[in-house]
């Protein structure tokens, strides 16, 4: 079974956003964000509709340009990469809506994802493992992705950013649309491998409750704003915090 690599070094591994802020003409959507990522960890980002979480997953990845700030993963900023390059640093992002290619079968989306591979040996390594993971996928890997359900669609997602061999994940809502069941089976594949593999995961949710349940670290944000940035238990015990900005 194939490993998901982690840097070795927590100060090497860890993802340093200072200072982000974005706009969209005249809307700001960031204002000076800052936090840590901790290498291994996983760091939830919270927060109501229109707070800023996509953006601040899409402006680490380039694909929004940032106005000022930085995200900065192995002594490089990422903001300032392209796409591509960010990938090849280590960084996989599963954007929000489960953006597999429908008419691809489960087998080549995956494929897709092992492009970096350096030899068939490894591309095969990958499958094992993501079918190993995720065993809905192995029973559907020659079924075209649009036959799949809601859930297997998002295991194909993850499944695909995984056979990239990410050391950084950053996920966009995982959990929207998907019944409960489906949910703590996601939330659980995110623990298992940041604990035992020594995944680095950002994650972006708006189910406060599941994202907590699993999170090392929290950050709320609140109309492009960090409201607080603290461990996840303490986020999870502050009930005034919870009700303000988290609905529960």
């Amino acid at each position: 079974m194939a490993e998901v690599v982690a840097e070795p070094s927590s100060l090497v591994g860890t993802l340093e956003v200072h200072r982000l802020s974005v706009s969209y003409g005249p809307v700001r959507a960031l204002l000076d964000v800052s936090f840590e990522v901790p290498a291994g960890s996983i760091t939830a980002v919270l927060g109501a509709n229109g707070a800023g979480k996509t953006t601040l997953l899409r402006s680490i990845t380039g694909l929004v340009k940032r106005e000022s700030g930085s995200a900065v993963y192995k002594a490089v900023d990422l903001c300032a990469l392209p796409p591509e390059e960010v990938v090849r640093l280590g960084v996989a992002h599963v954007p929000e809506g489960r953006g597999v290619i429908q008419e691809l079968s489960v087998e080549d989306n995956l494929r897709l994802g092992g492009l970096w591979r350096s030899n068939r040996p490894e591309l095969l390594e990958g499958l094992s493992y993501i079918y190993a993971l995720f065993p809905p996928l192995q029973s559907r890997h020659k079924l075209p992705a649009f036959t799949l359900s809601g859930g297997e669609r998002q295991m194909l997602a993850v499944g695909r950013a995984l056979m990239a061999r990410p050391e950084l994940l950053l996920l966009d809502e995982p959990s929207l649309g998907l019944a409960p069941l489906v949910v703590g089976q996601i939330m659980s594949l995110l623990q298992h491998l940041s604990r035992d593999s020594g995944l680095t995961v950002l994650l972006v949710e708006q189910n406060a409750r599941s994202a907590l349940s699993i999170a090392d670290r929290a950050v709320v944000l609140s109309l492009g704003e960090v409201v607080v940035s603290d461990r996840a238990s303490v986020v999870a015990e502050d009930s005034n915090l919870r009700h303000h900005y988290l609905g529960f």
